[in-house]
């Protein structure tokens, strides 16, 4: 299916998943708005590139997404949505006892309240163009647990739930709401993580990714940030207009255990 002629908006994409979502709706037509908390020269290139390589328009806006006022303004700024991708998020590990209260407040800010935000500002654009697609991005962590990561399970846990409310109270609207899950994916954040490990364990880069951090993974391959373009490309096309209100797993078998 085309998107030509569709707006999609893609918190947290100047990079890693919402950066590789960005471009494969570009792909299949949709002009882009993109996202983040900077704003600076590389992120307008970057709109800018994405603009050549594809023959769409595609913005920049900045937004600081633990605030909700500039979670809706992202969407009033934008003028049109017709897609919405909330992908924004931040990590930190800590056991509950410890975890700071900042960081707590701050990633369910970025990661659960931002989605309400600008769930609630862009309806009303896709309800008055009789057509819309919401994607949230949550992870694995939004199915499964793991220790340490209190403020993250949650928040993705909740980003599940109001996905399934989302998609109710849209049910009998061309609107459709699902959740994408996925597990490790290659972006640059985690790329980074990859040489702190091999220090950490004493090992090498395959026994790091193989034992440490894929080990939750049973394909022991990361997922790609191409890999959950398409799929939220698929959930933006008409073959997906009966999927609403569910979670789409891209693990590598990760919650099949």
């Amino acid at each position: 299916m085309s998107l030509k002629g569709k707006t999609a908006v893609i918190t947290g994409s100047n990079s890693g998943i919402g950066l590789g979502v960005a471009k494969e709706l570009a792909r299949s037509g949709a002009d882009v708005v993109l996202n983040s908390y900077t704003d600076n020269d590389d992120d307008h290139a970057l709109a800018e590139q994405i603009s050549k390589e594809f023959g769409v328009t595609a913005r920049y806006i900045q937004a600081d997404l633990s605030k909700g006022d500039e979670a809706r303004g992202l969407i009033e700024k934008a003028g049109q949505c017709d897609l919405l991708v909330n992908n924004a998020g931040i990590q930190h590990v800590a056991a509950i006892e410890d975890f700071p209260v900042a960081k707590w407040d701050a990633i369910i800010a970025i990661m659960l309240s931002s989605a309400f935000h600008t769930t609630a500002a862009a309806l009303p654009l896709m309800r008055a163009a009789g057509w819309g697609r919401i994607v949230n991005i949550a992870s694995a962590h939004g199915l499964r647990a793991s220790p340490y990561k209190g403020a993250y399970v949650a928040a993705k846990h909740g980003v599940v739930g109001f996905t399934k409310v989302t998609a109710l109270e849209t049910a009998k609207e061309p609107i459709t709401a699902n959740a994408v899950c996925p597990g490790y994916v290659l972006t640059p954040l985690v790329e980074a993580q990859i040489p702190d490990t091999m220090e950490k364990y004493n090992m090498d880069r395959e026994t790091a990714l193989n034992d440490v951090l894929l080990v939750r993974q049973p394909s022991r391959e990361f997922a790609t940030t191409e890999q959950l373009g398409g799929t939220v490309a698929f959930l933006c096309s008409d073959a997906a207009a009966q999927i609403t209100g569910t979670t789409i797993s891209v693990d590598g078998g990760w919650t099949a255990m």
